[in-house]
């Protein structure tokens, strides 16, 4: 038994794509079936308005079908038949599928949608004259949007240039040369930020008595303030993950940070205390928060330092894109973070933006990845998080690489969004193209053209034909199941 191919509503993007198809046996597709030179290929289902309509001309034969989401319309042969296709690619024809389309939660597209729809046809010679310079000017355009996207790709390469250079220490190699008074040891910077983390550590226990006297004197109502834990000892990383300048230093994030601490777990069986607003993998992004309205969850207040953001804290996924982060910079104590999240916090000596960059361009990098678990989903723990390395360099060289990374990347970020609107341009006037076209605007007409009226004519003779044959087949066939035996 043979195996056909059919075409389903992800074979249709801008052409007719032949990936991932789907094989049914050969003969529940009769011939007439068969994807044939010139067909129009819609997409008659789709969860999204968007998607629903979307069609493509198959440019030769497809030894192959469509699927039942799918739908062909198979032009007349008295018209030119691309000039159909263009119809179908007007935004006239889109705006009308944005008002048929309807269903709860499928988006169908019915026969009659598109069999109503009413298409200017002017004589064939003209037809034949439109798209012609309808692929004359959309080629010109293509060439236009083909350097857009190149131009696109560029500044994909350039951005993680940026990036990997600074890490290199390429991108602050002359400053440094110009600026060695500002340098400080590894040595030097892992001093102070040791000191740092002591003296921040002993505040805490300082708070912490305080805390556990008033629990004492409000009769121990309550949970008991947890004593904060002592950060662990500066180390070298032992073996460095990545070569540096002479003049910086390898150190595991463990070591540099001074607390890596896991959100909360969602449980609302067991969570107690007040509802507060609180952040989810979903709500961070890299580089900024996205949070239009952040759900809450139970806290209470012996947990508000501790799942509490601060100005300054970067926060990273654990899953869904491990390592993907932010720094936030709202409000101390206006937000709370869930188990999904890590809240990483540094000593004045060591900025998070530069972590943040850090880590913008080594996630993807295997010395990164190694510390992820899972195989399928894969997810950054806190020990693994804890084991990746982190470049250490001097405070003012690492304001100097945020500032020529940010500059950089807002000179970037300026120029995608010109092209966006480059590509914006091109939509619009891809679509004044097809207007100008099918309102005779694009073309002049040639008065000795062929009157439509005769074009129509002559389609309408056609239809005929073709439905009187499929009356002939249909009545031959309701005859040969009828035949009885009439032998005495």
């Amino acid at each position: 038994m043979g195996l056909k191919p059919i075409l389903r509503a992800n074979n249709i993007n801008g052409g007719l794509n032949f990936k991932s198809l789907v094989y049914v046996p050969e003969e529940l597709i009769s011939d007439n079936q068969l994807v044939q030179k010139d067909d129009i290929v819609f997409s008659m289902s789709s969860g999204s308005k968007h998607l629903v309509g979307k069609s493509a001309r198959a440019v030769s034969d497809f030894d192959g079908s469509y699927g039942a989401f799918c739908g062909v319309v198979r032009p007349s042969g008295f018209i030119c038949k691309p000039y159909l296709y263009y119809v179908f690619q007007e935004n006239n024809f889109r705006n009308l599928i944005s008002q048929v389309a309807k269903g709860s939660n499928i988006n169908n597209l019915k026969r009659e949608h598109i069999l109503s729809f009413g298409v200017s046809l002017p004589p064939l010679n003209e037809q034949k004259r439109i798209v012609a310079k309808i692929e004359e000017l959309f080629s010109e355009l293509d060439s236009g949007i083909a350097a857009l996207k190149t131009a696109r790709k560029k500044l994909k390469v350039y951005r993680h240039a940026v990036l990997k250079h600074a890490f290199e220490g390429k991108l602050t190699k002359k400053w440094r040369e110009e600026n060695s008074e500002k340098l400080e040891s590894p040595a030097q910077v892992i001093a102070r930020i040791q000191k740092e983390r002591e003296a921040r550590y002993a505040q805490e226990i300082e708070e912490w008595k305080a805390a556990v006297h008033v629990w004492e004197a409000n009769g121990e109502n309550g949970r008991k303030p947890g004593k904060p834990s002592k950060p662990p000892e500066v180390r070298r990383a032992s073996v460095p993950d990545f070569e540096t300048p002479l003049e910086w230093a390898v150190f595991e994030f463990g070591s540099i940070a001074y607390e890596c601490v896991l959100g909360k777990m969602l449980d609302k069986g067991k969570n107690i205390g007040e509802e507060r607003p609180y952040l989810g993998n979903i709500n961070v992004r890299w580089g900024k928060f996205e949070i239009d309205e952040p759900k809450t969850m139970k806290i209470e207040k012996s947990e508000i330092e501790r799942y509490s953001l601060q100005v300054g804290d970067l926060v990273i996924c654990e899953g869904g894109e491990p390592g993907r982060c932010a720094v936030w910079g709202g409000k101390d104590g206006a937000i709370f973070i869930q188990k999904a999240l890590h809240r990483v916090r540094f000593t004045q000596s060591y900025l998070p933006e530069f972590a943040f960059y850090y880590l913008k361009y080594s996630v993807p990098l295997e010395r990164t990845v190694r510390h992820f678990t899972g195989t399928t989903i894969k997810h950054l723990t806190g020990s693994g998080l804890r084991k990746v390395q982190l470049p250490v360099c001097s405070k003012a060289e690492q304001e100097e690489i945020v500032s020529v990374i940010e500059s950089k990347l807002s000179d970037i970020d300026v120029l995608e969004r010109e092209l966006e609107v480059q590509f914006r341009r091109a939509d619009i006037l891809r679509q004044s193209i097809l207007r100008k076209a099918f309102s005779g605007q694009l073309l002049p007409q040639d008065p000795n053209d062929e009157p439509a009226s005769e074009l129509l004519a002559r389609i309408r003779a056609e239809r005929a034909a073709a439905n009187a044959a499929q009356k002939r087949t249909r009545s031959a066939k309701s005859g040969r199941k009828a035949k009885v035996d009439t032998s005495d």
